[in-house]
């Protein structure tokens, strides 16, 4: 075990409308967290809100819109959470994007503008947000979702895989601030990657059922991984990468 479970655990979830959102709402909600969501899409959170609640009665999951590229608003998320719950125990970062191109010389710089928002900016933003209540927390975490093309990119994926680079290395700075304030004892909070290729869920295999998605990692799968950063200790996990897929 870890120096945590997520029972009595608040965490917060950017990014929680898309379907790896929703399958760790699920997840968290099931291992006995109090869980807050936050998405752009209002009708596509509350479905994924309502998902939660129903799947597991009694457990209390919440959503709100916010927009994680206003870094003050990032800052008032965190800061409503804490006050209304006592305490904040993670951060899970969903918050996607995907932007390529047939090769390296046709790639768009419109698309790492795009991606830089998406898939640095909202890291930047949450991490720095959070990163004081996690601190505070006896089990806190920020968990990234990146991709292995961060570690080998494509030509034609250019501007998405040096995006997802730059948000590992900002988040292996967060688990370096957690390692220092540690001290001799070792870090009590984490910063921690969880690596995919790339994500599947049912909706997908039902428009290309003869696709194999080889290498895809299954939401539901991404969320039990998720869940278990909180059974190993800070220490174990803290800056590390954790692969969900071969590595490249």
């Amino acid at each position: 075990m870890g120096n945590g479970t997520l029972d009595g655990a608040v965490v917060a979830v950017a990014g929680a409308g898309g379907p790896a959102g929703q399958a760790a709402l699920l997840r968290l909600a099931e291992a006995g967290a109090t869980v807050v969501g936050s998405d752009n899409d209002p009708e596509r959170l509350a479905e994924a809100v309502d998902a939660a609640r129903y799947a597991h009665g009694g457990a209390t999951v919440t959503g709100e819109t916010v927009d994680l590229l206003d870094p003050a608003a990032a800052r008032d998320w965190a800061d409503r959470i804490e006050k209304d719950h006592g305490r904040v125990d993670g951060l899970v970062h969903l918050v996607g994007g995907w932007r390529g191109s047939a090769s390296f010389t046709a790639t768009d710089l419109a698309d790492w503008d795009l991606l830089e928002k998406l898939l640095v900016r909202t890291v930047q933003h949450t991490s720095l947000a959070f990163h004081e209540a996690l601190q505070r927390s006896d089990r806190g975490r920020y968990v990234l979702i990146s991709a292995a093309g961060a570690t080998r990119p494509t030509a034609g994926n250019a501007a998405y895989s040096a995006a997802k680079a730059a948000a590992e290395a900002w988040t292996l700075a967060l688990a370096d601030h957690f390692r220092k304030a540690g001290g001799e004892q070792g870090p009590t909070s984490a910063a921690a990657i969880l690596v995919v290729k790339a994500l599947v869920h049912d909706a997908m295999r039902a428009e290309r059922p003869n696709a194999k998605f080889a290498g895809f990692t299954d939401v539901k799968d991404l969320a039990e991984a998720v869940a278990g950063v909180w059974q190993k200790p800070a220490a174990e996990v803290n800056g590390n990468r954790l692969w969900l897929t071969e590595k490249p």
